[in-house]
């Protein structure tokens, strides 16, 4: 059999070109970023319940650290008395603080 040859296509204009390469662009990047969503999405939603168990989890720590420093407090109220008992309480757990800053503070130096 004999093939017949095919006639050429008439060529398309380059405005029509570029406007066919610029949608499918945009539907690209539109797909692209319908994806990225979907994706964010559903981390977020995975997220959501062990994010509010440390929230909990840090609530429930801070009143573990209120009744310690409330205990300590007490216990030094009983040594010498009720005022200097609170403040040596309180300069105790500031220098606890401020010692955890400064360790903080130099490794944020150290890693920037």
């Amino acid at each position: 059999m004999l093939k017949v040859p095919e006639q050429p296509q008439p060529e398309r204009p380059i405005g029509e070109l570029v406007h066919q390469l610029i949608e499918d662009g945009k539907a690209y990047a539109q797909a692209e970023f319908g994806l990225v969503k979907a994706i964010a999405s559903a981390k977020a939603s995975a997220l959501a319940v062990p994010a509010g168990l440390l929230v909990a989890a840090l609530l429930i720590g801070l009143a573990a650290i209120n009744a310690l420093v409330l205990g300590v407090v007490l216990a030094l109220a009983k040594l010498v008395g009720p005022l200097l008992g609170g403040l040596i309480g309180m300069i105790l757990f500031l220098a606890i603080a401020g010692g955890l800053a400064w360790f903080a503070i130099g490794k944020i130096r150290s890693a920037l």
